[in-house]
């Protein structure tokens, strides 16, 4: 029989380099969604502001497993050049960025909105364009604002990776599974170890890099734009 140790071995070696994969990719794809709707909310006018908008209800309001049975059955077609084996893999991620990215716009509207605008007259002032004063003094206070707000997006997007193991996957959550399955008697062990895993893999985040930049960012007198 697995003792802790055992239990503990096997979920991190069957699972985490995937959760850490599904995650990495989910925020990124999320930054890269985010920023560009968080634009078109601010800068894009009113049509592009409605699309940014209506794209975020929708993601936002469809569960995240809702997505993943979507793009893994209903839209297989839509990865025809990926291998049929990393298909799963690939629909999980295009999930997760997209619903993140959702999330991430709202995060850095709010932070753009929050950098004070009498900065940017200032540049303008001086005779920086528009795209010069968004590069060197929007974006690099944005970014510093939205880290508290991101980090608990990460938290966010690490546990939802966890419904990959609806759709095969083996990340953390489907190696407790398997384990508990394979020891008649261990699945609340397996579970409750499960559980602490991913709170030690969110919370030191949220905590350090969230409360510590929430912090330095009052000090500061930087933060506090409305969504």
């Amino acid at each position: 029989m697995p003792t802790v140790t055992d239990i503990i071995i096997y979920i991190l070696e069957k699972g985490l380099a995937q959760t850490l994969l599904l995650t990495a990719l989910g925020l990124l794809i999320g930054f890269a969604l985010g920023i560009i709707l968080a634009l078109m909310r601010v800068y894009g006018g009113i049509e592009l502001g409605w699309v940014a908008s209506g794209y975020e209800k929708i993601f936002r309001g469809i569960p995240i497993l809702v997505l993943i049975y979507i793009f893994a059955f209903g839209l297989s077609d839509l990865f025809w050049f990926i291998e049929p084996l990393q298909r799963p893999l690939a629909s999980i991620i295009l999930a997760l960025g997209l619903r993140s990215g959702a999330y991430q716009s709202q995060i850095f509207r709010g932070a753009i909105l929050s950098v004070n605008p009498g900065q940017t007259e200032a540049a303008r002032a001086l005779g920086m364009s528009g795209i010069q004063t968004f590069r060197h003094i929007v974006i690099p206070q944005a970014l510093r604002i939205a880290v508290p707000s991101w980090s608990n997006e990460y938290a966010v997007v690490i546990k939802d990776s966890s419904f990959a193991y609806a759709v095969g996957i083996v990340e953390l959550t489907k190696a407790a599974y398997d384990l508990s399955y394979a020891f008649t008697g261990f699945w609340a062990l397996s579970i409750g170890i499960l559980a602490i895993l991913y709170f030690l893999l969110t919370y030191p985040i949220t905590r350090i890099i969230g409360e510590r930049q929430t912090k330095k960012l009052k000090q500061l007198g930087m933060g506090g734009g409305s969504i």
